[in-house]
């Protein structure tokens, strides 16, 4: 660890290579979704729950339990590819490693409950909770590594 300043103040920073373990994360959340995905359209299909002529192209032959993982899988397309980016953009400029990396792990935690809610009970009020509170974590790394970029650019 060091202590670098940011906007004045002294704050404590990182390896940059720890950045990367929430995106790891992230990405074994990913894996283990599409896994669960498997299961559940092996499980459909020995059912003889999916509509057979509708399947390739249309996602309503599929039963619920599988659409719900499909979507959740869909979502770590959307707002996470702005934290794969940010990611990118930390490690090379960013000094308060630290934060960016609490921040990270935050948002990387929020994504893991946003997938057990939507894949288990589906409550969407929470589901919108965590999805928000991911949101600001995201916004807040936007903030800080346009702050570290703007600055580099102005010394």
């Amino acid at each position: 660890m060091s202590i670098v300043m940011l906007s004045g103040v002294m704050v404590m920073s990182i390896n940059a290579e720890y950045l990367w373990l929430p995106v790891l994360a992230h990405m074994m959340l990913v894996v283990v979704l599409y896994l669960v995905l498997a299961g559940r359209k092996k499980r459909a299909l020995l059912a003889g729950a999916v509509d057979e002529q509708r399947r390739a192209l249309h996602d309503d032959a599929w039963p619920d339990a599988v659409l719900q993982v499909n979507n959740c899988l869909r979502n770590q397309f959307e707002l996470p590819v702005l934290f794969y980016t940010l990611s990118v953009i930390a490690y090379s400029v960013v000094e308060a490693r630290l934060i960016f990396f609490i921040l990270a792990v935050a948002f990387v935690a929020t994504r893991y409950a946003h997938a057990a809610v939507h894949i288990g009970g589906n409550v969407v009020t929470l589901r919108r909770r965590l999805f928000s509170i991911g949101a600001i974590l995201v916004l807040a790394m936007i903030f800080l590594a346009a702050q570290q970029v703007l600055t580099r650019l102005l010394v």
